[in-house]
């Protein structure tokens, strides 16, 4: 079955993938179907080895104003435990990831921002939880992610309050990771992608994966010190290093 026109789209070019947002009439919600979407195209990058990045970016003035919670209502919709689900499929997505935020975020939506590895954001973004002003309880992986990102008191001031937050103090309490002037996102967010894309992918892959784990407090020794061993016996540290003597970009394959 062909998925609708404005469910969120894949496109992959080299090592760097990007899916896109589609609903800007609706400030980019996700409804159920749209989850559905997601989780297929993280598959997808999940299992092609050429990608290292993986981008969201969104049409409009939002970047995304989280779960339809419309949806609700209906008999056959989806908890919202769903979107929590996926959005913790994002975090734990194998490609690094990169959350482009040129406007609003706001419940779920801001949860979507914090499962991805960098969040890029503009003047025009802001944010706000509203859950527990609208009277629904946030599933465990988003209260977990506000926690580890952005520390308890920030995670209790925005769940608790309700409070909206502008670009400046997003950047602040490290819910931006950068900011930068409009003109200059698509530019600074094809940059960054190529300078993680050019990284030994390995590495790369297992040291995000054992950060985000250490972040919860699920510190897997044995499991790091494979991934070192591994690395080590890789030809892509050997091509690291000639590429260090030789004063050259290195050619990293995985291997």
């Amino acid at each position: 079955m062909t998925a609708p026109a404005d469910t969120p789209s894949l496109s992959v070019d080299g090592h760097v993938a990007t899916i896109l947002l589609r609903r800007p009439g609706h400030a980019n919600r996700l409804a159920p179907q749209d989850l559905a979407v997601l989780r297929e195209h993280l598959d997808r990058v999940n299992e092609d080895d050429a990608v290292r990045v993986l981008r969201f970016q969104s049409e409009g003035k939002y970047f995304c104003s989280g779960y339809d919670i419309s949806s609700l209502a209906s008999d056959n919709a989806p908890s919202s435990l769903y979107f929590g689900q996926t959005m913790d499929l994002i975090e734990a997505a194998r490609p690094v990831t990169i959350a482009a935020v040129q406007g609003g975020a706001y419940g779920g939506g801001t949860d979507l921002c914090l499962a991805c590895d960098f969040r890029i954001g503009t003047p025009q973004a802001d944010m706000f939880m509203p859950a527990t002003r609208l009277g629904l309880h946030f599933y465990p992986g988003g209260m977990s992610r506000y926690v580890t990102r952005l520390g308890l008191d920030q995670a209790k001031r925005l769940f608790l309050t309700a409070e909206k937050l502008k670009a400046d103090e997003m950047l602040r309490i490290g819910f931006l990771t950068e900011l930068v002037p409009e003109e200059q996102l698509h530019a600074r967010l094809d940059a960054l992608s190529a300078q993680i894309a050019a990284m030994a992918p390995i590495p790369l892959f297992g040291v995000k994966a054992h950060l985000n784990r250490i972040a919860r407090g699920e510190l897997d020794l044995a499991g790091i010190e494979q991934a070192v061993l591994r690395s080590e016996q890789s030809q892509d540290l050997a091509e690291g290093a000639k590429a260090w003597k030789e004063k050259r970009a290195p050619n990293f394959t995985g291997c």
